[in-house]
């Protein structure tokens, strides 16, 4: 009798199936995947009409999967807009990058690089689901930045482009528990201009590595965000290994006055500092400039005075006389701090703020 080893068996039936592969029986089992991104960024064109011309999510849209070389990004801590959820990405073109400017600079980006934030809310009323409010882009076109804000239907399935802005009544239960009704607005085109602005030049706010020094889950495993990006090939590795880097405000764990620090740094800094819409305020809030309690504005006297019986801008013990308490524990639009972004009040960033100003030494 003829002995067949069980190697050969094995190979025989692999022969057979390799060549039934290859029959055409089964032309649809192999799909090639295309390698390049499917983004398209003309930036002659640009803006486009419509959110779904750039092609940078997969699929449904409103489930904002990123396409191929779309990068989701998170800032350790996030500027508040009426309790809004946001999810954040960033494109470049191949062959360019980013470049490091500081550590509470933003990243020097290349022509063509896009930022993407998508505006949500979930448990919106009363069907307690999730809702898309807007898209905002920054675009770096060869002359510098430009806005494109898109409104989403209320279908959810495209976001149109808007110069004008506009508002929206929601209903929703926060992170927090708490039911919130809003008047949620859509930033006009000179309304972006207010906050992201130095010199009269648009500027993104959010993406200095002091807040991306931090991990991330990205769909590949968790990674430092600045690493990701230089992985990417979206930055330049030549950052130092060490960064002045914030904290998540939330974070109790963190010490009080650093939570602060970092809260105000992404909520007030971009309008209070040289060349900005409030730069002839004394107040300087970058993360790095903090650490002066003058900066802070700590039993210095408001240079806009709210006849409110307020006495400096931060009267340590009294929050009834602290002016940026004031501001923020309130809507009133001709009082409130930030001037935009927001039309209710977060309760949960003025108690932490109460809190520190009750920490604070008195005035000499």
């Amino acid at each position: 009798m003829r002995k067949y080893y069980p190697w050969l068996i094995i190979c025989i039936i692999g022969l057979a199936i390799f060549i039934a592969s290859c029959s055409g029986e089964d032309k649809d089992e192999y799909v090639p995947v295309d390698p390049e991104s499917p983004v398209n960024v003309d930036l002659s064109t640009v803006p486009y009409a419509k959110l779904s011309d750039y092609k940078f999510f997969e699929g449904d849209m409103k489930l904002q999967i990123p396409a191929l070389g779309v990068l989701p990004y998170e800032p350790i801590s996030q500027l508040f807009t009426d309790y809004a959820h946001k999810k954040r990405f960033i494109w470049m073109p191949k062959g360019v990058k980013a470049t490091y400017n500081g550590d509470g600079k933003v990243l020097e980006f290349p022509t063509g690089a896009v930022i993407i934030k998508t505006f949500y809310y979930d448990n919106v009323q009363p069907s307690n689901t999730t809702r898309i409010m807007e898209t905002r882009l920054l675009i770096k076109k060869e002359g510098g930045w430009i806005f494109a804000e898109y409104i989403w239907n209320d279908e959810q399935t495209e976001a149109t482009l808007t110069t004008e802005g506009g508002t929206k009544d929601v209903t929703f239960v926060n992170e927090y528990g708490n039911l919130k009704n809003v008047n949620y607005r859509f930033p006009s085109n000179s309304a972006c201009l207010t906050c992201h602005k130095i010199q009269d030049s648009a500027i993104p706010i959010g993406p200095k590595p002091q807040n991306l020094n931090s991990s991330y889950a990205y769909a590949d495993g968790t990674k430092n965000q600045l690493a990701k990006w230089v992985e990417m090939g979206y930055l330049d590795s030549n950052y130092p290994a060490e960064i002045n880097t914030v904290v998540d405000w939330k974070d109790t764990s963190k010490p009080l006055e650093t939570r602060v620090r970092s809260y105000i740094d992404i909520n007030c800094a971009h309008c209070h500092q040289e060349g900005s819409h409030c730069s002839y305020r004394p107040m300087r809030f970058a993360f790095s400039e903090s650490t002066s309690n003058t900066n802070l504005g700590v039993c210095m006297t408001p240079q806009d005075p709210l006849n409110d019986g307020t006495s400096a801008i931060i009267s340590p013990g009294r929050t009834a006389r602290s002016a940026l308490f004031s501001r923020l524990n309130t809507a009133e639009e001709s009082i409130r701090m930030p001037l935009l972004g927001r039309t209710i009040v977060h309760d949960e960033a003025v108690q932490m703020i109460q809190e520190w100003i009750n920490s604070l030494p008195n005035c000499n």
